[in-house]
């Protein structure tokens, strides 16, 4: 391991983090005994106490434990945008020692079903506006349903643009096993102790392959408090910092970032359910929000907004994120305008968020970073895995206490994802980068097959297997379309049957697609062809088609 990035770690932090052996559930505790009457979160205007929300994850959890029979290690799916009830569903679930599957809510019903039935969740908290996706399920997979409705939460006037599917009224539930949010806490239960420690499994949030269906990766209270008090220590953050949360919490660098690390400071959370540049820009000058994580297209569309500049913005101090690298123009957009920099990091569901992070006094533009505390990166030889030398391309590999236990009921898969080197446990990311002469890392391509639509990571072989599902498909390989706004768009190749050439049209497979996929995941592109390129041995060459489609974009 090189230590060159020793030079430039942050002033004032130790190399080394000692990190709580808690309960993610015991930061909640914390913070709700020291700031009671504080608000932990802000839902469009209406203030949620950190008592308010101790009180209602304790009454869930009692209601999981003693009506739905959720008992400690079982997993229980968590379906819904960013709201009240993802927070207080999300640590309420922890606090009945229970396992939380956070569930991209833009995925329709046959992906959900996968997460059922791989995890072996019986009970799901499911926001009102995705309880028709998940109503098939009860029965067959899921035994108990609660259902929330995001209106619950507005308690207070506001002037801010609420969407339609957040205003909806609460709608009554009927159906055996189902029940309504509101209900669930007026049964006022009490949950029996809290006996969940550190190295217990905390999330399985999902992630796809190269091949096949998403799998679940295991991550213990203990990887999950490392990155969640890492990134905040990183930037000096305090507890009166103000966090605009934008970023999807299902997904790691949201979840972490947006909502468990300021839950540990006892920071508040100003939350939108939906991205909406307006309602941000207000929402930072309304609350003086100081930090804020967002991906580049979110930047940009901010940035754009021809009404940016009449908001008072001063009080953002600090913007971050990842997914995809940051345009240099638009990162020098936000030094000019607004005296801030962009401050990128790097991390997979598999290492639950950062596992790099650039200094935030010596940030390099379209850099991953250096690797946060108690982090051995390397860039190694894929096959022989010996370390490469600075400016040499070769696959990022990490080690560290973020790095999760495997994946779920896939020994094999778990097994591949990892190498030993100098007697060390290191995690192959599949990405190819590089280390300069300070110790940063950037990333040049990628190992593994990947599409990153708009920070969204697509895999191409879980895409392939829907489409095969279409009666017209005979072949199909799906790569990477450039895209202005995205960054990477999904484009299917495919090859029809006989019977359907000529009778089937793109926007016929586009909207089949739409209609059983999360629309980030769908094609939005189609090409027809008469056949695709295969190897001796009868596979299909998808960088052939990948490397002529970059042609394409670059003429």
């Amino acid at each position: 391991m090189s230590d060159r990035h020793f030079a430039f770690w942050p002033k004032g932090l130790p190399r080394h983090l000692t990190i709580p052996a808690t309960n993610l559930f015991y930061n909640v505790e914390v913070s709700a005994t020291r700031y009671p009457a504080k608000p932990c979160l802000v839902f469009y205007d209406t203030p949620i106490t950190y008592a308010e929300v101790r009180d209602e994850c304790e009454r869930l959890a009692g209601f999981l434990e003693r009506e739905c029979g959720v008992a400690k290690g079982d997993r229980v799916i968590l379906f819904a945008q960013n709201s009240p009830q993802f927070v207080i569903g999300y640590y309420a679930i922890l606090r009945a020692n229970a396992v939380v599957v956070p569930v991209n809510p833009m995925n329709l019903t046959e992906e959900l079903a996968h997460h059922v039935a791989d995890s072996g969740a019986k009970v799901a908290i499911v926001a009102q506006e995705l309880y028709a996706r998940t109503k098939p399920l009860l029965g067959n997979g899921l035994d108990r349903i609660v259902v929330a409705a995001y209106s619950d939460y507005l308690r207070q006037p506001t002037d801010l643009a609420v969407p339609d599917f957040v205003r909806a009224p609460r709608l009554p539930v009927a159906e055996p096993g189902v029940t309504a949010w509101a209900d669930a806490l007026a049964a006022n239960l009490a949950p029996g102790p809290l006996i969940a420690g550190p190295d217990d499994l905390c999330v399985m949030p999902y992630t796809s392959g190269t091949t096949g269906q998403p799998k679940g990766c295991m991550h213990t209270h203990r990887s999950a408090m490392h990155t969640l008090v890492a990134g905040a220590q990183w930037f000096g953050t305090t507890q009166d910092a103000v966090f605009l949360a934008v970023l999807p919490f299902f997904h790691v660098t949201g979840m972490q970032g947006g909502m468990s690390g300021p839950l540990w400071l006892g920071a508040t959370v100003v939350l939108l359910a939906r991205w909406d540049r307006d309602a941000a820009a207000r929402l930072i000058e309304r609350y003086r929000v100081t930090a804020w994580t967002a991906i580049t297209t979110m930047v940009v569309d901010f940035l754009a907004n021809p009404r940016v500049g009449e908001y008072d913005l001063s009080s953002l101090a600090r913007m971050s994120g990842g997914g995809a690298a940051m345009p240099e123009a638009v990162a020098q957009a936000m030094q000019e305008r607004f005296g801030i920099t962009y401050v990128e990091g790097y991390g997979l569901t598999e290492t639950i968020a950062p596992s790099h992070i650039n200094p935030p006094e010596r940030a390099k533009k379209q850099c991953l970073g250096i690797p946060i505390f108690d982090t051995d990166s390397r860039v190694v030889d894929p096959e022989t895995l010996a370390e490469l030398g600075p400016g040499e391309v070769g696959e990022i590999v990490t080690h560290g206490p973020q790095v999760f236990r495997g994946y779920w009921n896939d020994p094999e898969k778990t097994a591949a994802a990892f190498v030993e080197i100098d007697g060390r446990r290191f995690f192959r990311t599949g990405d190819l980068g590089r280390v300069d002469e300070d110790g940063y890392f950037f990333i040049t391509d990628r190992l593994k097959r990947m599409i990153n639509a708009a920070g969204f990571k697509v895999w191409p072989a879980e895409v392939e297997a829907m489409l095969y599902g279409h009666p017209a498909v005979q072949e199909a390989c799906v790569i990477a379309a450039a895209d202005p706004r995205r960054g990477e768009t999904v484009k299917a190749v495919v090859v029809l049957r006989e019977a359907h050439r000529g009778k089937v049209g793109e926007q016929e497979i586009i909207d089949w697609a739409h209609a059983r996929m999360a629309a980030y995941k769908a094609p939005r592109i189609v090409e027809f062809v008469d056949a695709l390129p295969k190897s001796g041995t009868g596979k299909v060459m998808w960088r052939a088609l990948q490397e002529a489609e970059r042609s394409r974009a670059q003429t």
